[in-house]
């Protein structure tokens, strides 16, 4: 594959075969943030379990320190009286039959749903669209909840969802290498300091097998996995 000027000028700065620490790391994918726009920042952690048992499954959802430097759409499907806070908590978009109509009709505009309990018979008809898109609201990620309205002011200050997918690898971003490496820092430890809590107990061995971090358009940066956590 042919790549571009400003990438292999990038790849440049990087060891593939070095295992670095978490800083130098951080240090270096700012560096490599040579796009014109404000590149994310992106963690991709390989977990030493298998996601296709459900005693293994790794899912949560943490607020970042920073946030993410992403201005994130938020969609509340709540029955009247809660229409209200989800407003004054800054949701962007709030109903409850009519979304759910308007989303069936293709419209996709928002980038989380959250939803009260007692709604999730009406949303649950949403999960073929949802659930590939990563959309579907979940408890544990806190996107079904009676307080939909603390809900919405997480989403807004930068909380994001962590789950493994079928390659048992976590995907997440930690922020915009606008940052600079000491936010990104403390967003990447507050991270997988969740992962790490989130342990299934019927994991065995090593737990984190591998950790790279990577701009939007960078190369990835392999961190010392003995490093995380420590």
């Amino acid at each position: 594959m042919k790549r571009g000027k400003k990438y292999v000028d990038s790849a440049k700065l990087v060891d593939r075969n070095a295992l670095y620490d978490i800083k130098e790391a951080l240090d270096i994918a700012v560096q490599t943030g040579k796009a014109k726009f404000d590149e994310t920042v992106e963690v991709h952690v390989r977990l030493g379990v298998d996601s296709r048992h459900a005693d293994q499954q790794v899912r949560g959802a943490i607020v970042l320190p920073h946030g993410t430097g992403k201005s994130v759409r938020v969609l509340v499907i709540c029955k009247s009286e809660k229409a209200q806070s989800a407003i004054d908590a800054g949701a962007d978009f709030v109903g409850a039959e009519d979304m759910v109509a308007k989303i069936q009709g293709g419209w996709m505009d928002f980038d989380v749903v959250i939803t009260s309990p007692d709604m999730m018979g009406l949303v649950g008809r949403l999960g073929k669209v949802l659930g590939p898109r990563g959309l579907m609201p979940n408890p544990k990620a806190g996107t079904v909840t009676p307080d939909v309205a603390k809900a919405v002011a997480e989403a807004k200050a930068g909380k994001i969802e962590y789950r493994l997918d079928k390659t048992n690898i976590i995907h997440c971003p930690i922020g915009k290498v606008s940052f600079g490496a000491e936010k990104l820092q403390e967003n990447f430890d507050t991270l997988l300091g969740a992962i790490i809590k989130a342990k299934p107990s019927a994991a065995k061995g090593q737990y984190i097998r591998s950790c790279v971090v990577a701009t939007t358009m960078g190369p990835g940066i392999k961190i010392n996995p003995a490093k995380v956590g420590a």
